[in-house]
């Protein structure tokens, strides 16, 4: 049987949620093929480790946004106000919080760990901010929202600042406050959504399209 990379990459995700350290060697041994055709699919441990994270980041947000669905069907704000894209978010961080395996890698390799997930040219962080645009750009199309900053600026000042508490008990020796990320993000992204009819008169030379 032909080994794929998702077939690497799948079992790699597998193996962190449990919180097993990804040992390349032993994974190439279990799945019947060589190191070198093993490090051909899917490159060194660290990209492994992205291709993984990233895999399971892909998942956590697609989870929270079928429990917004779930929830609240096609609507973009809850029936006190709140916009879709602030309470996907809230739930992708609470989910992020309390995986076991993601806290387990972290404490065993606190710096490959935090490299992978927060590197600006990997596989995670690049995709959450994706992730974020496309929402921000549903939201504010659907709700009649004028971005006052680009969304891809607004997108990654939001996933740095859930990085920076999510994992600040690493960071800072500070401990995880859930409450406090979401009030600034709700209170960032919020104020950068304006409804059209709020929204300042005059030019914004930083402003980028959508």
């Amino acid at each position: 049987m032909t080994v794929s990379t998702d077939d690497i990459v799948r079992r790699a995700a597998r193996l962190l949620m449990a919180g097993t350290r990804l040992d390349l060697g032993r994974m190439a041994a279990e799945l019947g093929i060589s190191r070198t055709t093993f490090f051909r699919r899917v490159g060194n441990r660290d990209d492994l480790m992205g291709a993984a994270l990233r895999r399971l980041s892909d998942r956590t947000w697609q989870r929270a946004l079928d429990g917004w669905r779930a929830e609240h069907g096609d609507a973009v704000r809850t029936p006190d106000g709140r916009l879709r894209c602030l309470w996907v978010m809230e739930a992708y961080r609470r989910e992020v919080a309390g995986s076991d395996g993601l806290r387990k890698l972290i404490e065993a390799e606190p710096t490959v760990a935090l490299r992978v997930l927060t590197d600006p040219r990997g596989a995670v962080q690049p995709g959450l901010v994706d992730a974020h645009v496309d929402l921000f750009r549903a939201d504010a199309d659907a709700a009649g929202l004028a971005p006052l900053v680009g969304l891809p600026d607004l997108a990654f000042a939001v996933v740095r600042l859930g990085e920076s508490f999510l994992y600040s008990d690493f960071l800072v020796a500070r401990s995880v406050d859930l409450a406090v990320v979401t009030t600034l993000v709700d209170t960032l992204a919020g104020g950068a959504l304006a409804p059209v009819a709020e929204r300042p008169p005059g030019p914004f030379p930083s402003v980028r399209p959508l």
